[in-house]
């Protein structure tokens, strides 16, 4: 079991320094195959955004860089965007807020019809955020440049059409662990490292609390998958009940739609 859970640790080691020559020379690459003259980039005051904004930065120079800041006002802490307005000082690139409480309620007043759960409500925020983002995008000629990671991608733990609906996903070859070893390396902020990861999506929400499970445990699970490892032996390399990562296996099937074009008839 020891061996196997090196393995699996190992795995999830990465060369920091090589994989922000690789994101960054991506970056550069997609934005000059598309014509665009930069990028917009949703800050939350998270790891992932903060890295996703430091790596555009690097690629592109904080002149082609717009950080948009998009909270509401009755879920979002002041805590966030003091941690926005921190990276983006740092790396010297515009951001703007623009509160979407207004906006919500307007949806929520018009859109009435079925009574939904919270958690199916909350789906509205990141495409609500969607919209800005392509608006300044669109208006600057510029790309929306995701913020997702490997980890979310594989449990679909995102939006479609929201968090979801981006031009390049520039962080989505690392998993959560490996999001922060990059940033380590990048100088992140250690109070933004270490933040309580949040989708900000209703008061008191988090992203492991949602998963069920530990970013941690979840990256050494999808690595041991990735090591061609049975469930099993998995669950006891990891302390994950078997069930669990099995389940884990059928939940990322279930979400290979949003990560996959739509389906088209062959005639």
């Amino acid at each position: 079991m020891t061996d196997v859970r090196e393995r699996i640790l190992t795995q999830l080691k990465i060369d920091a320094p090589a994989a922000e020559r690789k994101i960054i020379s991506f970056i550069r690459e997609q934005v000059k195959e598309a014509g665009s003259t930069g990028a917009v980039v949703g800050l939350s005051g998270g790891l992932d955004s903060s890295v996703t904004a430091f790596l555009c930065t690097k690629a592109l120079g904080k002149e082609k860089v717009m950080g948009l800041f998009l909270p509401e006002s009755n879920v979002t802490s002041a805590r966030d965007l003091t941690d926005v307005r921190s990276v983006a000082q740092k790396l010297g690139i515009k951001f703007k807020v623009l509160d979407i409480t207004s906006v919500i309620r307007e949806f929520k007043r018009h859109l009435n019809e079925f009574k939904v759960s919270v958690r199916h409500a909350a789906n509205l925020k990141p495409r609500v955020r969607m919209i800005a983002l392509y608006y300044y995008a669109n208006s600057l000629n510029r790309l929306v440049v995701g913020t997702g990671n490997r980890s979310e991608l594989r449990a679909g733990y995102f939006t479609k059409f929201g968090d979801g609906g981006v031009d390049i996903l520039p962080i989505g070859c690392l998993y959560k662990t490996q999001v922060r070893q990059l940033s380590e390396h990048l100088g992140v902020p250690m109070e933004i490292i270490y933040k309580v990861p949040t989708a900000g999506l209703w008061p008191g929400q988090t992203d492991e609390g949602e998963l069920g499970i530990t970013y941690e445990k979840l990256d050494m699970v999808y690595a041991g998958l990735d090591l061609g490892l049975r469930p099993a032996a998995i669950s006891h390399a990891t302390d994950v009940k078997e069930t669990r990562v099995k389940e884990l296996i059928a939940r990322e099937k279930r979400a290979l739609h949003k990560i996959c074009p739509p389906p088209i008839p062959s005639l």
